[in-house]
């Protein structure tokens, strides 16, 4: 059975912050909030874990993971970064942005895309997201919760609890996100050299048209 924090969004308790680290070293599978909805996390290059973020999600292969970064130097320690990427993802985080970039070999393969070996980057605008990955040290695996045959992603935590308390770890509970739409992260690709607008959500980006 799942543990559950309530978790100031805007001062997080870092003693909670610091016990969502260590069940994160563990092995566990978080529920975590960010600014565009509420995601599934782990630790990178933890497989048993990944698998049950899987499971959950009945995601393949083809499933693009993110990672969670507080700033472009992890994010540049995962993905090759030209100088236009790195222009754009400055101008443009933290925010409700996801970026597809071409993973580095810090990147294990079976987190990437099957096919394109790329890897979601985010800098979220929220508090507590940053926060966990400056407590873990390294940026967060993640993928949005969306339940198998739902449009969109869950945003109670209550409701989270309800559903999934038998198979996650810890929820960390900062509040109902409003979930629509125009709610999901703005996805942005930037592999092969090429900047292409491939999801228009959240995030706004008036440089890309």
């Amino acid at each position: 059975m799942s543990q559950f924090f309530e978790v100031h969004p805007e001062n997080p308790q870092q003693r909670l912050i610091k016990q969502a680290a260590d069940i994160l070293r563990k092995g566990g599978v978080i529920v975590y909030p960010t600014d565009s909805a509420y995601a599934l996390a782990c630790q990178i290059g933890d497989k048993t874990a990944l698998d049950k973020i899987k499971r959950i999600r009945h995601l393949d292969d083809k499933h693009n993971f993110s990672l969670i970064c507080k700033d472009l130097a992890q994010v540049a320690t995962f993905t090759k970064v030209s100088n236009d990427t790195h222009r754009l993802i400055k101008s443009l985080t933290p925010g409700a942005f996801t970026f597809i970039i071409d993973a580095t070999k810090e990147v294990p393969k079976r987190m990437m895309h099957a096919k394109r070996k790329t890897i979601g980057i985010r800098i979220p605008d929220n508090n507590i997201a940053l926060a966990l990955v400056e407590e873990l040290g390294e940026p967060l695996l993640s993928a949005t919760l969306i339940m198998p045959n739902a449009e969109y992603a869950l945003s109670d935590p209550y409701e989270i609890r309800e559903l999934l308390e038998h198979e996650l770890d810890l929820i960390i509970d900062a509040g109902i996100i409003t979930c629509d739409t125009c709610d999901a992260s703005t996805i942005i690709s930037c592999a092969d050299g090429k900047i292409e607008l491939i999801r228009q959500g959240k995030g706004e980006a008036p440089m890309l048209g």
